[in-house]
């Protein structure tokens, strides 16, 4: 029987980064393929709890890949921190996670390849991200090569710029240098309006964004002499939008389909 293979549908993963069950839940909704899970998403991200990840994981069918960062910060640990991610990375693999991200490095900015790869080892059957500790590294190009070696699946990365459109050259040569042994992805500051720029730019497949919205706080009691830690932003939540998940995507898709 003839079949046209003339047409491949695009393939596009979506990764959104959530930082509640109801965020989680969106992102599904929306057509993630994969949810990065965190907490704190103003330090760039720390482990979630463990209420949050069993919760998710209960809810959500689609891949859960937790942070596993014990502090917000720089990205040089010592003992007790790596202790503490020892016992988090255990506890997502009995909590049936597909994947964990994680990235440590070395003071002069290099990675840590014998942390990672122990961590990697452990993590094991679970996936494993190299999350923006790459963009702080002191050369992106021996940094994948070092990541290579510990056995990550992807590197997640803006391109050692603030965005990643602003670092999309940077990302189009790790692409190429990568040559397909490890998926680079694009995160920080990803929306419907420059992922097919991005898409176009660097060849990537796999992208990372929040598409966050912020919403007013349902309190009808407010104290504004008071702030606690958040910018004084305590009756705004900041979640997770579905429709932006899908509006991504589809820009994502449709660029990817008509490229070249």
């Amino acid at each position: 029987m003839f079949t046209d293979k003339t047409f491949q549908p695009a393939p596009i993963i979506l990764e959104v980064c959530a930082a509640s069950l109801a965020s989680g839940i969106a992102a599904q909704q929306g057509g993630a393929d994969r949810i990065e899970l965190c907490a704190n998403l103003n330090e760039g991200g720390t482990t979630p709890s463990p209420g949050t990840i069993q919760s998710v994981r209960k809810f959500c069918t689609i891949e859960i890949y937790p942070i596993i960062r014990p502090r917000g910060g720089d990205f040089l640990y010592d003992e007790g921190e790596l202790e503490v991610m020892t016992r988090d990375i255990l506890f997502c693999k009995n909590a049936g996670c597909d994947g964990i991200v994680m990235g440590i490095l070395h003071a002069d900015g290099q990675v840590d390849k014998d942390q990672v790869s122990r961590l990697v080892e452990l993590a094991w059957p679970m996936g494993v991200t190299f999350h923006r500790a790459f963009d702080m590294t002191a050369d992106p190009n021996q940094a994948l090569t070092d990541i290579l070696d510990t056995g990550c699946e992807r590197i997640l990365t803006s391109g050692q710029q603030p965005t990643a459109l602003e670092g999309a050259p940077l990302i189009a040569d790790l692409i190429r240098q990568a040559a397909g042994r490890i998926i680079i992805m694009p995160g920080s500051g990803i929306r419907e309006h420059n992922i097919a720029a991005l898409v176009r730019e660097t060849g990537a497949t796999e992208f990372h964004t929040s598409a966050r919205i912020t919403l007013a706080g349902r309190m009808n009691f407010k104290n504004p002499l008071i702030a606690l830690g958040n910018d004084g932003k305590e009756y705004e939540l900041s979640v997770t939008d579905a429709r932006q998940v899908g509006l991504i995507r589809t820009a994502a898709e449709t660029a990817l389909n008509t490229k070249g």
